[in-house]
């Protein structure tokens, strides 16, 4: 009977940590990667990210790191070359790294795009895939910087990656649209 109760009791646990965290419970549901590879995939950009945290030459601010069956994206903005060879580095030495891709752009003092510009350009490109039911939103995930938009993720077909790259393209104000969606693999 104590161990029944023990046995409830962990299961609880988990209950409430799983509700505490629902949206990463919807994001693995939705997901096109295996719980396995977006678990891992978690671990590895949230490591690199922590490294970043942690390294005094590169900024975790300027640099974002996501990761797809262990393909490494940074995504951001630099000072100096130092800072990117130094993140590439990083990135390169967490287990389970397969490949790092940059898109990293110069920072520019003057430029007339600022943190609020990214940050509604982000929240319109958002708002259109969300809105669109053809597409699974969760599976796309928008960067943008100096007001050119990143698309990372994997999704479903060629003609959902065609139609997400084509609503960031619509959006007024977007300079550029990079995209890194990748197709299921079958």
């Amino acid at each position: 009977m104590h161990r029944n109760k023990l046995i409830f009791s962990i299961l609880m646990l988990l209950a409430v940590g799983l509700f505490a965290n629902g949206c990463t419970v919807y994001d693995v549901a939705v997901e096109e990667r295996n719980v396995g590879d977006y678990a891992s995939d978690e671990k590895i950009a949230f490591l690199i990210e922590k490294d970043f945290l942690a390294d005094d030459l590169v900024k975790y601010m300027d640099f974002d790191a996501s990761s797809y069956e262990g393909l490494v994206y940074i995504v951001g903005e630099y000072e100096s070359r130092a800072q990117v060879d130094r993140a590439v580095q990083i990135a390169k030495s967490v287990k389970g790294v397969r490949s790092v891709t940059t898109y990293l752009l110069p920072k520019k003092a003057n430029d007339s795009c600022g943190t609020t510009d990214n940050l509604e350009l982000y929240a319109k490109v958002k708002n259109l895939l969300v809105q669109d039911k053809d597409i699974w939103s969760t599976n796309v995930e928008i960067k943008t910087v100096q007001c050119n938009v990143v698309l990372l993720g994997i999704v479903g077909s060629s003609a959902e990656r065609d139609k997400i790259i084509a609503h960031a393209k619509s959006v007024e104000g977007v300079r550029s649209v990079k995209s890194y969606l990748r197709i299921k693999r079958g």
